[in-house]
């Protein structure tokens, strides 16, 4: 699996890592979305510099230009909740991407065990296509190995990119081994580990909760 951490190169993307991560900051739910949506609009250009292109001939009012158009047919999959503003962040972007939704939790068995559930799954064919599967957080890796496992039952993509915000080395290690080998994971940035409850540290908290409000 290939893997790209997009913060190696300082950018803009820093200001908005460092909005999402600030205690004082991150708790103004509006500008956490945002945040996630414009990390998603920074990592959207940078994912579509290793697409392929051709040369299309596009006429204006005064002749033609060719200019190089992507020759891809994206699907943008995204993990609820969390996954929405980073969703609609690369939306923004590639904005001609058909989309699937799908929703897994961890079904905890006890205080440090759970299980990954996987209950809804709402797609489009991905046979011949780019799959973009979305999650901010990337922590053990199970729920998108569960997600991807239950998205290809139907068929393959051509090309699979997993787009994260934030990742422990556990998760990337665990889809390293898990994932087909051609895999490409792009993430704005790789934190120290997981603590006893499989929480990335030093991470940002939990981000469907900072986005859309606690849960019961």
């Amino acid at each position: 699996m290939k893997i790209t951490k997009v913060s190696e190169q300082p950018s803009i993307l820093n200001k908005y890592m460092a909005q999402i991560r600030d205690v004082h900051i991150q708790k103004d739910s509006m500008r956490f979305r945002r945040n996630i949506e414009r990390i998603g609009e920074f990592m959207a250009q940078e994912v579509s510099k290793t697409f392929r292109y051709k040369p299309v001939k596009i006429t204006t009012p005064l002749g033609e230009k060719t200019i190089l158009l992507p020759d891809e047919k994206i699907v943008i999959a995204s993990v609820l909740r969390a996954g929405l503003p980073l969703h609609n962040g690369l939306l923004n972007i590639f904005d001609d991407a058909e989309n699937a939704f799908v929703s897994a939790y961890r079904k905890h068995i006890d205080e440090t065990t759970f299980e990954i559930v996987v209950e809804y799954l709402a797609m489009p064919s991905l046979k011949g296509k780019t799959l973009l599967l979305v999650d901010p957080m990337l922590a053990t890796g199970r729920s998108l190995k569960a997600v991807y496992d239950l998205m290809i039952k139907e068929a393959k993509p051509e090309r699979t990119y997993i787009i994260s915000v934030i990742a422990a080395p556990e998760g990337i290690e665990y889809l390293n081994k898990t994932m087909p080998e051609d895999t490409e994971l792009w993430v704005a940035d790789i934190d120290d580990y997981l603590d006893e409850h499989a929480y990335i540290v030093p991470g940002l908290g939990d981000a469907g909760d900072l986005a859309y409000g606690e849960k019961i």
